[in-house]
C-alpha cells in the first residue's frame, strides 16, 4: 500500500481527498500547516507528498526547498488555477509535477499513480540497461545516482530519469513529446512547462565540461540532443 502525505490547510478539501484516496487503496497521512508537513516528510518515508502552495507557518515552496536539501521524495504541488508563477517556482525548487485547483478526482489519482510507478520502477527495467558512462558522467540506474568526475550529483528522481534518457540516446534528437512520455509519464500538453523546468534544473546541476561545450543542445520547436 502506497503511503501519501497530504499537506493542505483546507480542512474540507483534505477530508474529501482523504476519503477518495483511501478508497483508491492509499494510506494517507495529513498535515495542515507547512511546518508540521515538513517535520513529517523528514521523519517518515512516504511514496509521494501532495503539497499545497498556500500554507500557514511555512509556504509550500519553503517546505519543498527545505525538503530537497535532505530527501528526494516525489512531490506533486497543488497550485491555484491559472497561477503560472506558482507552477514555475514549484518546478524550479524540485517538484515532480503540479496540478491546478480545482482538479478532477480521476486526474489526481492518475497523476499520483504515474509518479509513484515512475519512482518505484527501477530504471534498468524501464531502459533495459545498467550502468552508463559518457565522458565525465557516470550513471547507476539501480541506485538512481549520477556522478560527474566521481562527485555525486544531487538530482531528483525526475532529473535523473531525464539525464539517463537523454544520455542513452546521445547524439540523437529526442522530441519533447517523447521525453514527456518517457520521463514524466504523461503526454505533453500545450503551455505545460514541466519538462522545460526539469531540464533547466538539470542543466544547473551539471558541471561545465572541460572544453566548455554545452551538454544538452536545444533544437527549438523539435526537442533536445545530448552532445557526446
Amino acid at each position: 500500500m502506497s503511503r501519501i502525505l497530504l499537506v493542505d490547510d483546507d480542512l474540507a478539501l483534505a477530508e474529501l481527498l482523504g476519503q477518495l484516496l483511501e478508497l483508491e487503496g492509499f494510506e494517507l497521512t495529513m498535515a495542515h500547516d507547512g511546518q508540521v508537513g515538513l517535520d513529517m516528510a523528514l521523519a517518515e518515508d512516504f511514496d509521494i507528498i501532495l503539497l499545497d502552495v498556500m500554507l500557514p507557518k511555512l509556504s509550500g515552496f519553503a517546505v519543498l526547498q527545505e525538503l530537497r536539501t535532505k530527501k528526494q521524495t516525489p512531490v506533486l504541488m497543488l497550485t491555484a488555477r491559472g497561477d503560472e508563477i506558482d507552477r514555475v517556482i514549484g518546478l524550479e525548487r524540485g517538484a515532480d509535477d503540479y496540478l491546478p485547483k480545482p482538479f478532477n478526482d480521476r486526474e489526481l489519482v492518475a497523476r499520483i499513480r504515474a509518479i509513484i510507478r515512475r519512482a518505484n520502477t527501477p530504471l534498468q527495467e524501464r531502459h533495459h540497461n545498467n550502468e552508463l558512462a559518457l565522458g565525465d558522467i557516470k550513471m547507476d540506474p539501480t541506485r538512481q545516482e549520477a556522478y560527474c568526475n566521481e562527485q555525486l550529483l544531487m538530482l531528483t528522481g525526475t532529473e535523473f530519469s531525464l539525464l539517463f534518457t537523454l544520455a542513452q540516446q546521445a547524439g540523437e534528437l529526442i522530441s519533447k513529446d517523447e521525453l514527456s512520455e518517457k520521463v514524466l509519464g504523461k503526454k505533453l500538453m500545450p503551455f505545460d512547462r514541466s519538462l522545460d523546468m526539469h531540464l533547466s534544473n538539470l542543466r544547473k546541476k551539471l558541471p561545465e565540461r572541460a572544453d566548455g561545450r554545452p551538454r544538452v543542445k536545444t533544437i527549438r520547436g523539435k526537442g533536445y540532443i545530448w552532445l557526446p
